[in-house]
């Protein structure tokens, strides 16, 4: 059964960064795409990142525009994990953070769409205060 925990979250103030951590198990892991997405209230869900987890290197992630230059995305192998460092928080950002993962294997490319995740997490709050 594919779980995937999401922590690292909390309240910041603004300029401040946090940590996300996505732990997955029950998952393959390498050679597939693990995403990040975020909702705020009354808003809609919005991709934020997502990563092919390779055995190699020089994959690029993939950001949205609202978030690019401030977070990056790694994957930890040790742990199964995709992490989500953030910085230059802004009140902006504050949602439910989730994470995704995909059941096809091989393919992490374009938009940060969530019909292309099929497993979720429970999510993780982040509060930015201004």
């Amino acid at each position: 059964q594919v779980q995937l925990v999401e922590s690292g979250g909390g309240s910041v103030q603004a300029g401040g960064s946090l940590r996300l951590s996505c732990a997955t198990s029950g998952y393959p892991y390498f050679n597939y795409c693990i995403a990040w997405f975020r909702q705020a209230p009354g808003k809609e869900r919005e991709g934020v990142a997502k990563l092919y987890i390779s055995t190699g290197s020089g994959i690029t992630p993939i950001y949205a525009d609202s978030v690019k230059g401030r977070f990056t995305v790694a994957q930890d192998n040790t742990k199964k994990s995709l992490i989500l460092s953030m910085n230059s928080l802004q009140h902006e950002d504050t949602a439910m953070y989730y994470c995704a993962a995909a059941r096809r294997s091989g393919w992490c490319r374009g938009a940060i769409d969530a019909s292309d995740f099929d497993y979720w997490g429970q999510g993780t709050q982040v509060t930015v205060s201004s």
